[in-house]
């Protein structure tokens, strides 16, 4: 059980190219603007941040902070950041810095969030780096309609739920890691090779289970990498594009 207020939160509110043309379409200039149930999406995120009790101070990384500062709650733990050239290499600008460790990172496009999540999340994560991901089955059995990049292992297939733990500074050599396949992301082959032929051959057949594909990662780069399976459905549906927010706003019509 984490202690109170003990994970500072980093919410990514940047805008990757060719998402404006998605906010406009919604009447705003940023992606994390856009209204999800009548309100803007990165307000629910932080609304669930506030209301987990593992979670202090939340920093909101973004190209132009300003911009999302007005829809915010007037908070003291809230701070906002400039985001750096990409995703990794901002989060490793203020992890254990501005934002002590240890650093839960979430996205401002996780409209469904949760405080439950969150806790559940923050309960399975340890080692250095920690990563949230629901079972295909999962998702599946409750949104047949919604479609996601799967990661395929022996033992199933997963989708990231945009939730990452970063217990220390241990952890950078994995934001490094990241950044290297952020910048190119066509390399991300020759990056898999990288780590020995047995692990990229065992990964790209599937005859490996995904714990045993973070150890083995992990292991390369020096960290103790773990996944938490969440049993939240709705952990795994952000808002990437038109139908996710569809299925998004029915979602939250039904609750």
């Amino acid at each position: 059980m984490s202690a109170p207020g003990c994970w500072t939160a980093i919410v990514l509110a940047g805008q990757r190219q060719g998402e404006n043309v998605f906010a406009r379409n919604h009447g705003v200039q940023l992606k994390a603007l856009i209204p999800v149930g009548g309100r803007p999406m990165v307000a629910r995120v932080i609304e669930a941040l506030r209301a987990a009790p593992s979670v202090g101070d939340i920093i909101i990384l973004a190209q132009e902070p300003d911009r999302l500062a007005t829809v915010l709650p007037g908070d003291s733990r809230i701070r906002m950041a400039r985001s750096q050239g990409g995703i990794a290499q901002s989060i490793r600008a203020v992890a254990g810095k501005d934002a002590p460790f240890p650093v839960l990172v979430v996205t401002a496009d996780h409209a469904l969030l949760t405080a439950e999540m969150i806790e559940t999340f923050l309960r399975g994560s340890g080692g250095d780096v920690s990563a949230a991901l629901v079972d295909r089955k999962v998702v599946e059995a409750a949104y047949p309609e919604t479609r996601r990049t799967w990661l395929r292992f022996s033992d199933g297939d997963y989708s990231g739920a945009n939730l990452f733990a970063l217990t220390g500074e241990k952890a950078y050599a994995a934001l490094d890691l990241w950044s290297g396949v952020e910048k190119d992301r066509k390399k991300a082959l020759k990056l898999l090779t990288s780590f020995g032929p047995v692990l990229a051959v065992r990964a790209l057949t599937r005859t490996i289970s995904l714990d045993k594909a973070l150890a083995a990662l992990g292991k390369k780069v020096g960290v103790e990498a773990r996944a938490v399976r969440l049993p939240f459905a709705e952990a795994a549906i952000d808002v990437d594009k038109e139908e996710d927010l569809e299925l998004v706003e029915a979602i939250l019509k039904r609750r």
